[in-house]
């Protein structure tokens, strides 16, 4: 019989925070596929998509050496043969990562049923940087009624505090030095007191960056997507540009602000 498998889906140009995404589906199945197709639904940018790294050897390379069974680089037309019918990630699909990519979730859900239907996993694992994306794709399973356990994987920083993105490699020194205050903005707002002191915070920090373009920057409640109006439970969400990169971040509420006492 089988092993059910545990499957990794990337868009390639894989790095240190993908390698964790497949040993974490190890300790779920001995049987671990990692595709790599780069989505054209999900990017509303025609630019932002010409430009997405690419390295199919090395990822193939990289994929097995963390220890996948089966490395799948399907065309365009194995993924879309004839016609495509999008599926809806609803309201929420709509706002933060969604109100200025257009279309954006739809594209993720529609090819990730594709390929939960080619590869039929018992598990699959997104990481955490992709916040809002693993929150639509773990509601959408449940509402389907999918026979598959979506793993949410620790967020992966560099030694600078940068998350590890395949876009990093389009960032030059100085614009890496830029995007650090992304994760400096964060680690500012996540440890103050109230949900508005942090709100503030994670404002003021991003906007003493002039090289860093805001896009969005909220703090919301994990279990809904909503503002938070307490530190429990609460995220702070991030999403911006460094010389035309599109970088995106999140972090919790430190511990202690999630458990203490708020005042009605």
């Amino acid at each position: 019989m089988e092993l059910d498998k545990a499957f990794v889906p990337t868009m390639g140009a894989l790095h240190a925070g993908h390698l964790s995404l497949i040993e974490i589906a190890k300790s779920f199945s001995q049987n671990v596929v990692v595709s790599v197709f780069v989505n054209p639904l999900q990017f509303e940018n025609s630019d932002d998509l010409k430009n997405y790294p690419r390295d199919i050897d090395g990822d193939i390379a990289a994929a097995h050496s963390a220890g996948a069974t089966e490395v799948w680089t399907p065309s365009y037309e194995e993924i879309y043969p004839g016609s495509v019918e999008k599926i809806s990630a609803g309201d929420l699909g709509m706002k933060y990562e969604g109100e200025g990519r257009a279309g954006h979730f739809d594209g993720v859900l529609t090819v990730v049923d594709r390929l939960f239907r080619k590869v039929q996993p018992g598990w699959a694992i997104f990481g955490e940087k992709d916040f809002q994306q693993l929150f639509i794709i773990k509601k959408w399973v449940k509402a389907s009624g999918l026979p598959i356990e979506i793993i949410g994987a620790p967020l992966i920083r560099d030694i600078d505090g940068l998350a590890l993105s395949s876009r990093n490699i389009r960032l030059n020194r100085d614009d890496r030095k830029s995007a650090l205050i992304i994760s400096r903005a964060l680690k500012q707002a996540t440890h103050e007191r109230s949900v508005d002191s942090a709100r503030d915070r994670l404002h003021d920090v991003l906007a003493s960056e002039p090289s860093f373009t805001l896009d969005y920057a909220e703090i919301i409640n994990e279990d809904n997507f909503e503002p938070a109006t307490s530190p429990r439970k609460g995220r702070a969400i991030v999403a911006g540009w460094v010389n035309g990169v599109r970088l995106l971040d999140n972090m919790p509420m430190a511990p202690q602000q999630q458990t203490q006492k708020v005042s009605p």
